[in-house]
């Protein structure tokens, strides 16, 4: 009887291990399986939305960024906007993650006058303003009374001013706000000159119909002109190249450190050069 209990308590206790050991093969295995499962696992694509005017900055978003932000694991979506208007409402709005046709003196006021946090990451190589004419060979020929179109949106218009100043076609009053210039700020025109603010976007058509036309570089190109046709192509200031924009919050984030690296790389000035040429490049891409 006691050989028979001892043999009872064998069995129990081999069953016991055996049981156990059984038990713990399916532990491991879903172990390994949550491993293999979270190796296996593909992060989430970055799919981004970058607004742009359209023309030579939603080609340099296509043609440089885009690709080498690919490079980086995102998807970019470019996003065509025809005015100065919508591409910062679209960001703050949360449409957009970043957007870039844009000076800083531009952004500052359109976002503190509409209430929007956006904030820049970098300056890019900007087509330069140019005064244009089909009436005028040179400067010397421009006749008093002579019509001119120019942007009307203020930080433009107190470009547009300047460059006039720059070749003597008027004087602006030393306490004109660039931020809130307009043709009041002409303090001598001493050709009398018809100056006609309009959407920026209209400028290149008025090339045919007016004496002169002060276009944006974004939309002489777009419109197929060539910068080096213009009177003369502006001394540009640091303060109206564009530059690529997001929202505040943003600012310190992956996504623009991303773009801020791209747009510094030296695969990014070698697409700049052999695709934007005439583009006036930044001090900090000059090393100037």
């Amino acid at each position: 009887m006691k050989k028979n209990m001892l043999m009872l308590l064998a069995l129990v206790l081999i069953f016991s291990v055996f049981a156990a050991a059984c038990g713990s093969k399916p532990g491991a295995g879903t172990t390994n399986n949550a491993a293999g499962g979270a190796a296996g696992k593909e992060e989430p694509k970055k799919a981004l939305k970058i607004g742009a005017t359209a023309g030579p900055y939603s080609d340099m978003v296509s043609k440089a960024i885009k690709p080498l932000m690919e490079k980086k694991g995102y998807t970019i979506e470019v996003v065509e906007f025809n005015d100065y208007v919508q591409p910062n409402k679209a960001l703050a709005s949360g449409s957009l993650n970043a957007n870039l046709f844009q000076h800083v003196l531009y952004l500052k006021k359109f976002a503190e006058d509409n209430k929007l946090d956006l904030k820049e990451v970098i300056s890019v190589p900007t087509a330069p303003m140019g005064l244009y004419s089909k009436k005028f060979k040179s400067l010397n020929d421009i006749k008093e009374g002579s019509a001119l179109t120019i942007s009307n949106d203020a930080a433009n218009l107190y470009r547009s001013l300047l460059l006039l100043q720059d070749i003597g076609l008027v004087k602006m009053k030393k306490d004109a706000d660039p931020a809130k210039a307009s043709e009041k700020d002409i303090e001598e025109n001493p050709k009398k000159l018809n100056i006609k603010p309009l959407e920026a976007a209209q400028l290149p058509r008025t090339v045919d119909s007016s004496d002169l036309a002060l276009v944006p570089g974004n939309f002489a190109l777009a419109a197929k002109m060539d910068l080096t046709s213009a009177l003369k192509l502006e001394n540009m200031a640091e303060n109206y190249r564009n530059v690529l924009v997001v929202n505040t919050k943003d600012i310190d984030s992956q996504m623009a450190k991303d773009l801020k690296e791209t747009i510094q790389s030296k695969d990014f000035e070698k697409i700049m050069d052999e695709q934007f040429k005439g583009f006036s490049k930044p001090q900090w891409m000059t090393g100037k």
